[in-house]
Formats: C-alpha cells, sequence, structure tokens
C-alpha cells in the first residue's frame, strides 16, 4: 500500500490492468448493483442545478423516479446515492440501440448542456472509496462483469491507476496523481 497525504492507496489497485470494454460488458455497471452510484453532498446541489440540461438525455422511466423523489436516494448504509429505476438502473442511464448503456449526466456534459460531468464515484469505476479512521481508502472494487475490462488491461498492459488519472486527478488532484505516479513505479 502506499499512503499519500490522508489517502491510503490499496495494493490491488496498484496490481491492477484495466481498460473499460463496452462493447462486452455493455456498461452493466450503470445498471446491475444494489444500490445508485454514491454521491457526496456537493453533487447532489449539481445534479439539482444542472437537471434541466440532463432530461433530455434520460429515459422516461428515469424522468418519472426523479421527479418523485428527487436527484438522489439512500443506501442501505444511509449514504447518497442515485436514484434507481425498479431498483436496477441509475436513473441517469439511458442506452443506446445496441443495449450498450450510458450516463445521460456525462452526454448532457460532453454535449455542452451541463457543467457537471458526471458523479465522480461513478468517473472511479472501478475504484471505490471509504473512510476510515481519518483516511480515505481507495480500493479496487472487482466485478465479474469487468472480467473483460481486465483482460484488455492485462493485454495492453495498462495499469488500472493510468486508466482512471483524468478520475483520480479530478478527485484528488494533479499533484497527488503525480506523487502516486511516481510511487507507483518505484514498486
Amino acid at each position: 500500500m502506499i499512503i499519500i497525504d490522508n489517502t491510503i492507496v490499496s495494493t490491488a489497485f496498484l496490481q491492477a490492468h484495466f481498460i473499460c470494454d463496452l462493447s462486452r460488458c455493455k456498461g452493466n455497471c450503470c445498471v446491475l448493483g444494489d444500490a445508485g452510484a454514491p454521491l457526496d453532498e456537493k453533487e447532489i446541489g449539481l445534479l439539482e442545478d444542472q437537471l434541466d440540461g440532463i432530461r433530455p438525455y434520460m429515459t422516461e422511466a428515469g424522468l418519472r423516479v426523479v421527479d418523485e423523489q428527487g436527484v438522489f436516494d439512500y443506501d442501505a448504509g444511509g449514504q447518497f446515492v442515485t436514484p434507481l429505476v425498479n431498483d436496477r438502473e441509475c436513473a441517469f442511464t439511458n442506452f443506446h440501440q445496441n443495449g450498450v448503456s450510458y450516463c445521460a449526466i456525462e452526454k448532457a456534459f460532453s454535449d455542452g448542456n451541463s457543467s457537471f460531468r458526471k458523479p465522480v464515484s461513478c468517473h472511479l469505476y472501478p475504484v471505490r472509496l471509504a473512510e476510515k479512521d481519518g483516511f480515505i481508502h481507495i480500493l479496487y472494487h472487482q466485478w465479474s462483469i469487468c472480467v473483460p475490462a481486465v483482460r484488455k488491461g492485462n493485454q495492453a498492459r495498462l495499469p488500472l491507476y493510468v486508466f482512471l488519472k483524468d478520475a483520480l486527478s479530478r478527485r484528488f488532484g494533479a499533484e497527488w496523481y503525480d506523487r502516486l505516479d511516481k510511487e507507483a513505479r518505484k514498486g
């Protein structure tokens, strides 16, 4: 493990190779699971502020959920998460004609209709953050739906932390990422 400031980076994360393979997994990380995407309180406000720009990219079912209960829900542990449609996909998930899911929030952002890219937890996936004892633990969430991404990452020999450079820099800052990169290369 590596400790940088108030973060603890797990060895599993540092050793993993990964490149998302949407043609194989179909974006099922947005569809399967037991709760929506983790949100921090600031992101709830951003979603509420940017919702008008995001709405055109959402499904009818997702719109109904958001109109009925708002842009967030709570998971079993009482943490903020995105709401789900029928206890399945995130309310902000939509689908291409080929069945691959995409994020309505991110599509609105890329089209210039929202200034909010997407929840940082989604941007970081398959990494999950856990706060404990004053530290943020950076954990690699290994899930069977991501096996194609692991294979693709192994073939390209691309470390997960490099694949997630943009997301990690967004969450922790460019200087933090540079320190992580330097430490990981030593290992």
